[in-house]
């Protein structure tokens, strides 16, 4: 079929109609640094909707309008939570440092999913290296990926 049968308010209505990113089951806990990312993230958000529709750029608002409901949605049901003062076992918020067999060291900060950043050490509270983390002590030996480490140090 030719372009010039199909109906304007069809293109519309599919630009429009972007599917909502998917929200996570699991409870949205966030570090202060985590909730003022969320907020930092909807006033970006807000102002390139602004951006958008001045501009006139349906295909463009639709994007940032799906991601505006997405971190709404997120910073709505966010529950912020302090990192341990002194903690004697891994928990939100903790940073851990772990030591392999092969005497790498890795340090990473247990965080919330909107948070995480793998590449920089930061590792979503849900993922299976931080739960495999949770609620162990120094010394204790844990299954990191596919080896084990030590625990080596809990901040």
């Amino acid at each position: 079929m030719s372009r010039a049968f199909v109906k304007e308010s069809d293109v519309d209505r599919a630009i429009e109609e972007l599917p909502d990113r998917p929200i996570s089951p699991h409870p949205n806990i966030v570090t202060p640094e985590g909730l003022a990312l969320i907020e930092a993230t909807l006033v970006r958000l807000h102002e390139q909707h602004a951006s958008a529709v001045a501009a006139g750029d349906r295909a463009a608002s639709s994007k940032v309008m799906r991601d505006l409901r997405y971190f709404s949605a997120r910073r709505a049901t966010a529950h912020v939570m302090t990192p341990p003062n002194n903690p004697n076992e891994v928990q939100f918020g903790s940073t851990v440092t772990i030591e392999r067999s092969d005497g790498r060291r890795q340090t990473y900060r247990i965080v919330g999913e909107d948070e995480a950043d793998p590449a920089n050490g930061k590792l979503s509270y849900v993922s299976p290296v931080a739960r495999a983390l949770m609620g162990k002590q120094i010394d204790e030996v844990v299954r990191a990926g596919t080896s084990d480490a030590q625990i080596v140090e809990i901040k």
